[in-house]
Formats: C-alpha cells, structure tokens, sequence
C-alpha cells in the first residue's frame, strides 16, 4: 500500500484543513466523507490547480479544493452533465432526430430538433420527466481515452458527423469519450462522477424548440422563468442564414475548409455579410432622418463597438449624413472619483464613471448647432480635460455615440430617447464547436480582449483574466438589462476568428505557469482554441473587425 501523506484541503469559507491521504484514495472517496460540509453537491476537484473528476486519483496532489455549482469551474461541469442526460433523453424519445445545443438565451440555453419539424408542449414535458428519472436513477458518466481514430471509429458508428469531421482534423494521438448508460458522447471538459449530481433545470418550450433553463448563477438553489428576448432570437436565426450561405455548420466543417483552400472565400463573404448588415442599419437611419439625430452604440467589452461606429460612419457617409464620432470612454471623471466596486477596485463599468452632466451639456450644444471642445480622458494619467480641436455639428450632420452605456435611457438627460437610433453590438453568435459543445460568445470576447491588450495596451493575459470577472459583472448590471431597447442588433462575430486568433492567444496563454491562479482559466481557453485550424489573416480587409484586437486597421483608435 502506498504511503500516506499530508495533503491540505480547501473546504467552504476558505477552511483548510491537514489530511493524511494515499496516492491512490479515490477523490470520489473524499468528496463523500466531505459532502456534509457543502450546501450543493460536489462536483469536481481543483487539484494543485488543474481541474479534475471525481473518478480520479489523489496520486501527488498537495492541495485539492473540491467544488460544487457555486465555483465557476464547478458549473461547468454541473453544465456538460446536465447536457449529456438532455442528449440521452432526447436520443431516446426522438431517435431520428438530431438535438442541436445553440445559444445562450435569458437564463438558459437554446436548442432545436434538425429532423423533427416540430415538437409539442406534452413531448417537452415528457423529455424533462426523462430527464428526472435518470438523474433520480444516479447513472455512472464514463470517461475513457481511445486513439483519436478510434474516436473517430465509435462516433461514425454512432451516427455523429459532426463529431467525425471535428476528429478527423485533430492532431492529438488520443482524444476522450464519455459514456452514459449506452450513449457516446464528447465533451470538452470534465462531467461529474454521476447524474445524482444534477441539482436542478427546467425545459421550456420556445420557437419550435426548447429553452433549457439553469440554476441561477447568484443562488444555484433557484431555477428562474425564462427571460425571452426576441430581439435576440432574431440574431440566432440570421447567424443560421449567414453560416447556411458559407456552408459551414460547426468547427469540424470550418477545419475542413481551411483544409480545402476555401479560407480566403469565406474571409470574404463574412466580411461583405458585416458591410451588407451595416448598409441596411445605414438605410434605416435615413429612413427616419427627420426624427433621428443621434445614433447610439453599445455592448460589452470586445464586442467591436468601435470598428462598428466607424464602418456605419462610412455607410452614414454614402447615404449623404456627415457624422461625428464620440466615444463615452473621453468623458470618466477623474481616477480619484471613480467609484469602487465590491473588491475595492476601480469600476470604470458602472454610470457612475462617466461625467453625464457634462456629456449631455456638449451633446446639447452640438445639436444646438454651438461649437464646443468635446472631452480628452488620458487613460495614462487618469485625467479628464478639454480637447484641443472645436467641433461643430455641419449640415446633414448626425452624431454616433459609442460606449457601453449607449442603450441605458439614465445617459441622455437633454434628449428625448426616442429621438435616438440603438445599435447593440456585440458577438451574439458563434460556431459552435459541434452538435453538442457550444462556445460562450463570453469566451470569445475574452480572447479579443486578451489579444488587444497585449498588441496596444501593455497588458499579459494574466491582467486581462484577472480583470475579467469585474468587467462580467459590469456588463451584467448596465448593459445586458438594455440589450432589448435597441432598435437593431448587430452581431459582430466572424466564422473564422477563432482561427485567426487563435496564433496570437495561445503564446500569451502558455506564460501562464501553473502556481497562478488564472491558470485554470488558461487551461479551459487553450483547450477550446486547440479546435480550430490556424487561419493566415494576409486576405483579411483592412476595416474588419478583427484588425480592431490583432492590428493593422484602416481606423485610428
């Protein structure tokens, strides 16, 4: 038998505690003699930093955390289960049709039935009642590592092209399935060690599909209704007419492509989509010239808000508008006067950062047709402070406000709201890796970011991740509530960036070394990234979006 020794163990409110273990005690062993000491049932394990099951060993860990729902890592894992029971289900009652996990929605997930035009409320009912029983019957998740042309084998036989495409252009010798009763299935990333795990879901049925709808984030032990957003949905369905007129459906295809020579092809066709998109929103603002006199822009972190003011500028342009950008960012206060979060950081997030007594005084004067010197902040320095340039609004002038809290009606004091064009702007629909693993338009963002700091702003991957959290829970409170004021959403993710961006991400994601707390959040990210054939952005134009985080824009920013 092995020879015990002292392992420290993190539990709840940071307690650690001195345990003697063998290399070859069983973590399941140790979450069960732990379990009473959790408010949700564990999940996983953090094991001297990296993320591990339950079916696995101590072997020559000096520090585990176990995790539940309540640790970001743990609703992961809480996720890929919850699917894997959804697609086992589904498969069963609807063995002919292929279930397709989509997109994030309100507080849940969307997914549809390819095969089955449509499915009635009481089918809705009857797959959650499904669900239940194998969650109520504690049914074992497998994890096995094969030869990724065995995976290959078992997932043609299992009838899963996309999963097929997605291997055949994998380079590891080894790649791992995960079994649950007689299903096969691929997840990237840890399951739980079984489906008693599952704490709770709900299935709602929407728009001839069905809403899977998780714990709270806040409070695990709470499933909220379901928030719609059909101005959303409507992006779901033109991101779906858009990959159907580059014929690609998931990460496996796009791979394959690459592979075909046809990069430069669908570079081109995404790219004149974005002009095609930008054209019409230009279109519609002529439309209602006589009413509108702003255009306001807003989204999250990475969204492209920037790239966007100015191509519609040029589309604004071409319709006879002269317009004058202006960035929220040029009206913080001071750094001594912006506000702190919860952690005593700086919330450069919140309204509060930004001097609206002040941006509306000048965005009067201008509309007034009066002259004025617009706002200069100095992110160096922390300083607010009058530019040097006097702008006037000139004839057929329009303005185009860009900044985070461009849809929150608390911004303009001075103008009518209605009188304003909304654009939300932000990466709202990806592709998806394959049927059954999606990628948070969040992941995708944080890797623009992460490029773009480290390419303009001085910033390792490192400070980016660790900012991270905080701009989510920015982007929670002031822009996620107003995404559905907007008169016209546009999404600004490219089929291809993961591809392009994934040269510039991975260097800045291996410095992470494994004694830092972001190294977790490295490991998920590069896994994910490793997916996706590298893409040459020589063919990129110039305006695109991306130039915005990798360089060599025709924009100044």
């Amino acid at each position: 038998m092995a020879e015990e020794r002292s392992v420290q163990m993190i539990l709840p409110g940071g307690v650690i505690e001195e345990v003697m273990l063998s290399p070859n005690a069983h973590l399941k062993t140790l979450a069960d003699r732990y379990a009473s000491r959790f408010d949700f049932p564990i999940l996983g394990a953090i094991c001297d930093n990296r993320v591990v099951s339950l079916e696995g060993k101590v072997n020559s860990c000096s520090r585990i955390e176990l995790i539940t729902m309540r640790d970001k890592n743990g609703r992961l894992i809480f996720l890929r289960s919850l699917l894997f029971v959804f697609i086992k289900a589904a498969k069963e009652m609807f063995p002919h049709a292929q279930l397709h996990i989509e997109y994030g929605i309100g507080n849940g997930l969307y997914c549809y039935f390819e095969g089955l035009e449509y499915i009635r409320l009481e089918e809705v009912e009857e797959l959650e009642k499904k669900m239940r029983e194998m969650i109520a019957q504690d049914l074992r998740f497998i994890r096995k590592e094969v030869p990724t042309a065995e995976a290959v084998r078992l997932f043609k036989e299992a009838g899963m092209p996309d999963k097929v495409r997605l291997f055949s252009t994998r380079t590891d010798a080894t790649s791992s399935v995960y079994y649950l009763g007689g299903s096969i299935d691929y997840f990237y990333g840890h399951l739980a060690y079984a489906t008693g795990a599952i704490t709770d879901f709900r299935l709602q049925y929407y728009n001839r599909g069905i809403v899977l709808l998780l714990p709270d984030q806040n409070d695990p032990a709470k499933v909220e209704a379901f928030k719609d957003q059909p101005k959303f949905f409507n992006i779901i369905t033109e991101n779906k007419k858009w990959l159907d007129i580059l014929d690609l459906e998931n990460c496996g295809q796009l791979n394959e492509a690459v592979r075909r020579g046809r990069a430069k092809e669908i570079v081109l066709v995404q790219e004149s989509l974005h002009e095609k998109k930008l054209a019409i929103i230009a279109d519609e603002i002529h439309r209602r010239r006589e009413v509108v006199r702003v255009i306001s822009i807003a989204g999250p972190s990475s969204s492209g808000k920037t790239t966007t003011a100015q191509r519609l500028a040029i589309q604004l342009r071409v319709n006879g508008f002269r317009p004058l950008l202006i960035s929220l960012d040029n009206y913080f206060v001071d750094r001594e006067k912006t506000p702190l979060d919860e952690h005593g950081k700086h919330d450069y997030e919140g309204l509060e950062a930004i001097d609206v007594a002040l941006f509306n005084e000048q965005l009067t004067r201008l509309l007034q047709g009066k002259g004025t010197n617009l706002q200069r902040y100095d992110f160096i320095t922390g300083k607010s402070m009058r530019g040097e340039t006097k702008y006037r609004l000139p004839r057929n002038g329009v303005i185009i406000v860009e900044g985070i809290h461009g849809l929150n009606p608390k911004l303009f004091t001075e103008l009518n709201y209605d009188r304003i064009y909304k654009v939300y702007v932000s990466a709202l629909a990806n592709l998806n890796i394959d049927h059954h693993n999606r990628i948070p338009t969040t992941d995708c963002r944080i890797i623009r970011r992460m490029v773009r700091d480290a390419q303009f702003r001085g910033h390792d991957a490192i400070a980016t991740i660790d900012r991270w959290p905080s701009v989510r829970r920015g982007e929670e409170r002031n822009i996620f509530p107003y995404q559905e004021r907007a008169d016209i959403m546009f999404n600004s993710s490219l089929v291809y960036e993961l591809s392009v961006l994934r040269k510039y991400a991975e260097p800045l994601l291996q410095q992470i070394t494994a004694d830092k707390r972001e190294y977790l959040e490295a490991r998920r990210l590069l896994k994910f990234l490793s997916f996706f054939e590298p893409v040459d952005e020589t063919f990129i134009p110039f305006n695109s979006i991306i130039r915005e985080f990798i360089g060599g824009s025709a924009f100044d920013y």
